[in-house]
């Protein structure tokens, strides 16, 4: 954020080299911070997030990108909204989007309830 002169905005996304992690890329997006409730607003941006981290990597030609558990957290985007939102974006990007390079969408969760909510929308 120094180098560029200002922060990223909500829902925005932006790809750079991962150097020595285990893949190619890092997408980084900034999701919605909730401080009282959530409105319409904040489940727009946290789509955004989504739709626009899947739209760089169709740009970029890549094939397969892994979500983390966007906004929730220290951000408090309550978990089971945040993954409906999450499945169910990538879900219509996906099908809006038949020929992409999209293959393959991982969603990768903090602990087991994570992992039971997300199985639950996806099984």
């Amino acid at each position: 954020m120094q180098k560029q002169g200002h922060e990223e905005g909500t829902g925005l996304c932006k790809i750079t080299p991962t150097f020595n992690l285990p893949s190619r890329y890092v997408l980084h997006t900034v999701g919605p911070i909730i401080y009282t409730s959530v409105g319409s607003r904040e489940k727009i941006l946290l789509a955004n997030c989504y739709k626009n981290c899947l739209e760089t990597v169709a740009q970029n030609q890549l094939e397969s990108v892994a979500f983390c558990c966007i906004s929730t957290g220290v951000f408090r985007f309550p978990a089971d909204l945040a993954a409906q939102i999450a499945v169910e974006t990538v879900e219509m990007w996906l099908t809006e989007n038949p020929d992409s390079s999209v293959k393959k969408v991982v969603f990768n969760v903090f602990g087991n309830k994570d992992l039971e909510i997300y199985q639950g929308l996806l099984l």
